[in-house]
């Protein structure tokens, strides 16, 4: 919104970000080996070994956090949520940091590290290193945090805002001026043609008076700045307010009414000189898709190969069980409205769905067989699906596929339902771990959905798998 500040402030969160992880390590070191805490059986490396390391920290810090979407500035984002940005943040650095020191020492390492042998990390100077660097980096946001409120909560470069406005989109530029007051932006009031003498504004700040008199009200309020948040037919009144910021000399904002078309972040794209709005903007594409994507792999990938015993043991049950295949292939929307065959382990008789056609799974369904009725509760028949990450049809995390033929339905009744199809279906998501599972509402299924997808980011994929693990196998809609 207020794109020079929100520049600002994730500028000093990347240079204070690199200057701390690199002050970290260093500390890590001494700490380790300089200060006879802890004894060293293998002796003392050399700190050059350890300082050739910091140039490559400080540039991969950022990086790490930005992965985990430490410098997305949102307005409901917690001290909570920073903390973990940075804990997760933290963890993926060193993981990085090992697999780097792993690659050097097998492929790169120097004469000097051959002569010295091992050319390792001390895994508890890295053990230092994250608490020392989670500690410092999140200590650094809430200084950060604390001084710009108390600087602008004195009135020290406060710029003095007034809307254009009264209505829902006025409102919403209104709430966030409020709400991110570490922006240094103090909202004044308000002007529009609904202004009487008996009038009051939004959230307590004053309606001056009507669109005609923006220009005494800006001399009189010593107005910085004007955001202009007209509805689409007054865009004469727009021209007009365009011309009185320019005579004053105003910084103005345009806010486009578009609030009624937009689901997803809109973006500001640049063709050829032609600004052009993306309503409907995914984060998750280029680099993070490509990250996203790796981390599927390797997951999946992994938990097939430490399954393949109980993937048996299940597989002779459902045999025993009843008459019919092991699994079960059934026909789902994901990414981009593409539709592909989602694999589960078997949990109903067989042609279950053969004189009642698709419906939803009810509590105590009679087509479950006995030992599909465990598999569903404790979400076992969803384990192959595993299979559907690694070739790519659905992701790890991400919004639940759905039949197709419900999928016309909701299209239908429920608003911006089919934008869940902007990203690749999921085994788990964000409104799942949040109970909306099942036999529940479709609306803040999609609310939940919508969510996950414009707020997307490492930390966020592995918030979702461990609050899988913990509620994810014994909710109370899962049969």
């Amino acid at each position: 919104m207020v794109t020079r500040q929100t520049r600002l402030l994730i500028v000093s969160h990347v240079i204070l970000d690199a200057v701390l992880a690199i002050t970290a390590f260093a500390l890590a070191y001494v700490v380790r080996f300089e200060t006879g805490f802890i004894e060293a059986p293998k002796g003392q490396p050399p700190f050059a070994q350890y300082l050739s390391l910091m140039p490559f920290i400080g540039l991969l810090a950022p990086a790490a956090f930005n992965l985990v979407g430490a410098y997305r500035l949102r307005r409901d984002r917690t001290r909570v949520d920073d903390f973990f940005a940075v804990l997760i943040g933290t963890v993926l650095l060193v993981v990085i940091i090992v697999l780097g020191t792993l690659y050097f020492q097998v492929y790169q390492a120097s004469d000097l590290a051959q002569q010295q042998g091992t050319y390792e990390v001390s895994r508890i100077v890295l053990l230092l290193f994250l608490v020392t660097n989670v500690v410092m980096t999140y200590l650094s946001r809430e200084t950060i945090r604390t001084f710009m409120r108390r600087r602008f909560k004195s009135g020290v470069g406060l710029k003095r805002v007034l809307v254009a406005g009264t209505g829902d989109l006025a409102k919403h530029v209104a709430d966030r001026l409020v709400e991110h007051a570490e922006f240094g932006y103090q909202l004044v009031g308000f002007v529009d043609e609904s202004a009487t003498s008996k009038t009051l504004g939004y959230r307590g700040f004053p309606l001056f008076g009507p669109l005609g008199e923006t220009e005494e009200v800006i001399n009189r309020e010593k107005i910085d700045q004007l955001y202009v948040a007209l509805p689409l037919e007054e865009f004469q009144k727009m021209l007009h307010l365009i011309d009185v910021a320019n005579r004053e000399g105003l910084d103005i904002k345009v806010v486009p009414d578009l609030l009624q078309f937009i689901a997803l972040r809109a973006r500001l794209e640049d063709f050829d000189g032609v600004p052009i709005i993306n309503i409907n903007d995914v984060p998750l594409q280029g680099l993070r898709g490509a990250i996203k994507r790796t981390i599927d792999i390797v997951v999946s990938l992994s938990a097939l190969i430490v399954l393949a015993a109980p993937f048996a043991i299940i597989a002779v049950a459902i045999r025993l069980n009843s008459s019919g295949p092991v699994f079960y292939r059934q026909e789902r929307m994901g990414l981009d409205r593409r539709q592909f065959m989602v694999l589960k382990f078997r949990s109903m008789y067989q042609n279950a769905e053969e004189e009642t056609g698709p419906v939803w799974t009810l509590e105590d369904d009679p087509r479950r067989t006995a030992v599909g009725a465990i598999l569903r509760r404790f979400s076992l028949d969803e384990l192959p699906q595993l299979v559907n990450v690694f070739f790519g049809d659905m992701s790890l995390v991400g919004p639940r596929p759905e039949r197709p033929f419900f999928v016309e339905q909701f299209k239908e009744r429920v608003p911006h339902y089919m934008l869940r199809h902007k990203v690749k279906s999921g085994m788990t998501g964000w409104a799942q771990v949040n109970g909306w599972r099942g036999n529940t509402s479709i609306k803040k299924r999609i609310e939940y959905d919508l969510y996950y997808i414009e707020n997307w980011s490492v930390g966020l994929d592995l918030k979702i798998l461990w609050l899988t693990v913990i509620r994810g196998f014994f909710h109370k809609h899962a049969y």
